[in-house]
Formats: C-alpha cells, sequence, structure tokens
C-alpha cells in the first residue's frame, strides 16, 4: 500500500492507497512543534485502526510546505515505517513542466493538484484549493503549469475578523439563508460565503479571459464542495485531489529512484 502525506500550514492530509484505489483518508492538525516520533504515533494508530500493519505500507510520498517540518516527517516515514519518502519538490519527476519565473518556489501541493487536474481531464484547467491559502492553479492543454493566483484563506479571513473587530463573535462557515443577512452571525456568513464564491467566479472569469478560451475548474480542499455547490464556474470538487496528485508523482518516481530522488 502507498501513504500519501500532504502537509499544510494547518491541517495535513493522510491517504492509504491500494493501487489507484484510495481506500482510507484523514486529516488531522499540523503541529510546527510535534517530533518525529509523535507523528509516528499518531500515523501509527490511525494505519492500525485501519488494519494495515507498518510492513504493508511499501511506498510513502510527501508533499509539504512547512519547511521546519521536512525533516520531521521523513524522519517519521524512517523510523515507524521503515521506508525513505519520494518528497516532492525541485528534481522530482512531476510529468509536468513548470512554466513559472522560478519553479521552486510553487508549492509542491500545487504541482500535485496540477498532475492530478491533467491526469483527469488531459486538457486546460484551472484547481481552486481552499486551504489555510486559497490558491488557484492554471494548466495547459499541453500539461503544463502557466502558474496561478494566491488569495488569503477562508479560516484566515474569518480570523482577522473576529480578531481585528470588538463587536463581531466567531461564526461557523456556512452558507446562510439569503444573501441579506437580518442579524450578525447571518451578515458574517454571508460576506464570507458568498464573497468567496464571488471571488472564485471572478478571478476564474479573468483567467479564461487571459486564456482566451473556457477551461475545467476542478475544486480542492476542505471548503471546496460547499462552495462549488453554490459556484458559477466550478465543474467539479475533489476535496482529495492532492491526494492522487501524489500518487501520481510516486508512480512516476519509482522506477530509478534512490532515496525518494530520482
Amino acid at each position: 500500500m502507498l501513504l500519501a502525506i500532504d502537509v499544510g500550514n494547518t491541517n495535513t492530509v493522510l491517504g492509504l492507497f491500494e493501487g489507484e484505489t484510495l481506500r482510507r483518508r484523514w486529516r488531522i492538525l499540523t503541529e510546527h512543534s510535534r517530533t518525529a516520533d509523535e507523528y509516528g504515533v499518531v500515523l501509527w494508530n490511525l494505519t492500525r485502526m485501519a488494519g494495515v500493519e507498518a510492513g504493508q505500507i511499501r511506498g510513502i510520498v510527501v508533499s509539504n510546505v512547512v519547511p521546519p517540518l521536512q525533516a520531521v516527517i521523513e524522519g517519521m516515514c524512517r523510523e515507524t515505517f521503515g521506508r525513505e519518502p519520494v518528497v516532492v519538490g525541485p528534481g522530482t519527476r512531476t510529468g509536468m513542466p513548470i512554466l513559472s519565473d522560478n519553479p521552486r518556489e510553487v508549492g509542491a501541493d500545487r504541482i500535485a493538484n496540477a498532475v492530478a487536474a491533467y491526469e483527469r481531464l488531459q486538457d486546460a484547467s484551472v484547481v481552486v484549493d481552499f486551504g489555510t491559502a486559497t490558491t488557484f492553479d492554471v494548466v495547459s492543454r499541453r500539461g503544463e503549469y502557466l502558474g496561478g493566483v494566491i488569495a488569503p484563506g477562508v479560516g484566515i479571513s474569518l480570523e482577522a475578523l473576529f480578531s481585528r473587530t470588538a463587536r463581531l463573535q466567531a461564526v461557523e462557515f456556512a452558507r446562510p439563508p439569503r444573501v441579506i443577512g437580518r442579524n450578525t452571525v447571518h451578515s458574517i456568513q454571508s460576506g464570507v460565503f458568498f464573497g468567496y464564491v464571488a471571488m472564485v467566479d471572478g478571478l476564474v472569469r479573468r483567467i479564461q479571459k487571459e486564456l482566451g478560451e473556457t477551461v475545467k475548474v476542478l475544486a480542492t480542499g476542505g471548503f471546496g464542495e460547499s462552495i462549488a455547490a453554490e459556484s458559477e464556474t466550478i465543474d467539479e470538487a475533489d476535496e482529495f485531489l492532492t491526494l492522487e496528485g501524489l500518487r501520481l508523482i510516486f508512480e512516476r518516481n519509482r522506477e530509478g529512484t534512490a532515496h525518494g530522488r530520482p
């Protein structure tokens, strides 16, 4: 089985693949102060609860956007599962040309999203990932990573609103019954929920205008499905698209790899 690990600033998403099938997936809090042993205990327990022994994990692939955790996660892979992980980064075979001015700046999770989107659609696309940041990644018809957009995430926006205002309380991110809120809670929910829907649709339309064509739009991340349900431009939502991209990248690096590098 393959263990895919996507370390984000807020959450770490884990997936167990049997062949091409995602058998189990988990979302845990990213703890910047955890040691390799502590992460090992968490993952060992999760896999055991799924009925999978450490020895059944034949490969591990990692994307990580939290640099201080890189050595921790790699150490956990070696110590808990006895595997050297394939780490998505410079030098990793992705099968996708990165046309950004500085490819090293592009987050590993964004590359995984783009790879998964092109494998699925075999066409130009935009992937909108609702994580700590809301990112838009654009893939050409030829399967090239063209670049994208980075905006504050839903959680960041809510935290900033509550921390910088004296009389507004924290509320759940949810679709309110109408755009015009009749109380403070619904007014905040309207501003955030419909505001993000409008931002996504507006940016996607601008991207498509710049490309000169209408392209498929995929949403992923924790808030992807709820926003996609209201969006006029998102065609499909897949919360675990990044994990699928990691699986594909792992497969492209299986042959001729040493220490998880091509």
